[in-house]
């Protein structure tokens, strides 16, 4: 067989990554107390009783990335240790000294000074460490152990081991930011804020029984004094948050001898029939969500790009051709990637990250010729526990940002159990977004939203009780020279081998499909595949290295435009 032939692919961001990611990285909860860890580490190989020096890693990037300085693959019974030495003034610390990480796959054992001061399973979602008792003024040396075996047990996403097609390629270690924070004894914790269209509920956990709260409005400065652990305030002249006006209301939280920078947004989410079909209504008004398949694979950092302008950039570049709305698929992305989508105005619809073994005759190809009911995959008590505490972990994680408006649970079958009753739970975790149970097949009862993946025939949906979403579809496919991954190897769904004519197909594919659905059948929302190329896939509007885009902006516009006039003329009666 022939080895495929890699490319090496520069982003547009990389030759201002020196210094990237030193932002303050959860812009929900910004204290001046701040420290970037992010930069130089020694990383080490642990093979047994063997341990080697491998040089010096750039975190947050991980270590199969060649923007790392790395570019190597965790080898079989291996495991990485990654060091830093720390250097603390006095003037830093407080009264407790908090150690924070984005996100470290799969397992983290945390060492501070010689010391274990936690363990966390988990790839995809941030933890924090108390190290006040072991911190000290002056040099500490801080070592994070690293054992990824790729356990499908735990939520892995698209990562194989050996990667093709629309598996790519695994990382390993720290793959988001570093940081620490000085706090006083009593400090705020969590904050959870529950919009509607005219107050916010305020729910925190930590800090002094007495709290103030400064809201920024257009009006002035709103001041609001409250005991206890939860506050309900009302909103003078409220403006909603939509992705064509994204409105953020900015606000300072103060207990005791903490203070805490946060924002939220007025905008509510539900599920209504309207003009005798169901639909899914941004606040309160049916909505057409036109969006695309976002995987957040880049070619310099795979997991993240070289710097947050690079999620900049997707967020922009897609909304400048008309769309609102990102399925963000199988993967939990840095708080920063939520923080652009709610500032600059993007819908994210997130994906639940999949674990479970993969069966490709049972989760694609007998699904692909219409066998869509009836089979799952059985899961163990450890695999059960895993998903779902990563799964409510990851509606805490994300509660607060406007932008995040529907769920997916399973996506394809990937890993699928237990589906109904995981709908209950989850719905009543978070009552306030959609919920689909099973995106594209093996449908069970429970689900806020009818969902249908179509690709190799033509788009032809039912009408249902639920609102209608097609959760993916398209996945045309054009290489372009001089900005492929794989030289050899090309993944999609229906090729060309010009600019114009994959243009022209996603044109009428719009024209002739999307449109008779919005007007017939009450289609609500799109998922066109996808954002970019990744890996050995070229069917994205954008090559892997960001550096080309595929598709006519105002022609993408013009199909935008036609569909907003076509579903103003189904679901308003126009």
């Amino acid at each position: 067989m022939k080895k495929p032939k890699i490319c090496r692919l520069q982003t547009p961001f990389e030759s201002r990554a020196s210094g990237a990611w030193q932002e303050y990285p959860r812009p929900q909860m910004v204290r001046e107390s701040y420290i970037s860890l992010c930069g130089e580490w020694k990383l080490f190989f642990i093979r047994k009783k063997d341990k080697a020096f491998l040089g010096h890693i750039q975190v947050p990037f991980p270590p199969e990335s060649a923007i790392s300085g790395m570019e190597r693959t965790l080898e079989k019974d291996e495991c990485y240790l990654h060091e830093k030495t720390l250097v603390i003034s006095e003037d830093f610390l407080q009264e407790t000294t908090l150690l924070h990480f984005g996100a470290v796959d799969q397992i983290a054992e945390v060492t501070l000074n010689g010391v274990f001061v936690g363990k966390h399973i988990g790839g995809y979602l941030p933890f924090t460490l108390d190290i006040t008792k072991v911190i000290c003024i002056g040099e500490n040396t801080l070592q994070v152990k690293v054992i990824d075996m790729l356990d499908t047990d735990i939520p892995y996403g698209k990562q194989r081991k050996k990667r093709g097609g629309m598996w790519y390629t695994p990382i390993s270690g720290i793959w988001q930011p570093v940081w620490l924070e000085s706090v006083p004894r009593s400090y705020i914790q969590e904050i959870h804020m529950t919009p509607s269209l005219y107050d916010v509920k305020i729910e925190i956990l930590g800090g002094e029984e007495e709290k103030i709260l400064e809201i920024e409005t257009p009006n002035g400065t709103l001041h609001h004094h409250f005991l206890g652990k939860e506050t309900t305030v009302a909103i003078e002249n409220p403006i909603h948050w939509t992705p064509e006006h994204p409105y953020l209301y900015h606000m300072t939280l103060k207990t005791g001898n903490d203070t805490v920078r946060s924002y939220f947004a007025l905008r509510t989410v539900s599920i209504e029939n309207v003009n005798g079909k169901p639909y899914i209504l941004l606040n309160e008004k049916p909505y057409f969500f036109h969006g695309l398949l976002d995987q957040g694979y880049f070619s310099d950092g795979i997991y993240l790009p070289a710097s947050p302008e690079g999620y900049r950039f997707d967020i922009q570049t897609m909304k400048s051709l008309g769309f609102n709305m990102l399925r963000k698929h199988i993967k939990i992305e840095p708080d920063l990637f939520y923080y652009e989508c709610d500032r600059i105005g993007m819908i994210v619809f997130q994906d639940m990250v999949n674990n479970g073994k993969y069966h490709f005759l049972l989760d694609t190809a007998l699904p692909t010729i219409g066998l869509k009911k009836g089979i799952s995959h059985p899961a163990d008590k450890r695999r059960q526990t895993l998903f779902e505490s990563s799964a409510k972990e990851t509606l805490s994680h994300l509660y607060n940002h406007p932008c995040v408006c529907y769920y997916t649970i399973f996506n394809e079958g990937w890993g699928q159990y237990d589906a109904d009753r995981l709908y209950d739970e989850l719905k009543a975790f978070d009552p306030t977004r959609i919920f689909d149970t099973t995106s594209g097949w093996f449908t069970e009862k429970k689900s806020d939203v009818k969902s249908e993946h179509i690709y190799f025939k033509k788009i032809q949906l039912s009408e249902s009780e639920r609102p209608l979403v097609l959760s993916e579809f398209g996945g045309y496919s054009y290489k372009v020279s001089g900005h492929t991954f794989n030289l050899n190897k090309n993944y999609g769904y229906r090729f060309f081998d010009k600019q114009d004519a994959f243009m022209n197909a996603i044109e009428t594919l719009y024209h002739t499909e999307i449109l008779p659905m919005i007007r017939e059948k009450g289609l609500c929302a799109t998922v066109l595949t996808q954002v970019s190329d990744v890996e050995d896939e070229t069917n994205g509007l954008l090559t892997y290295d960001r550096q080309v885009l595929k598709v006519d902006k105002s022609r993408m516009q013009a199909i935008a435009k036609a569909i907003l006039q076509a579903f103003q003329m189904t679901s308003y009666g126009i």
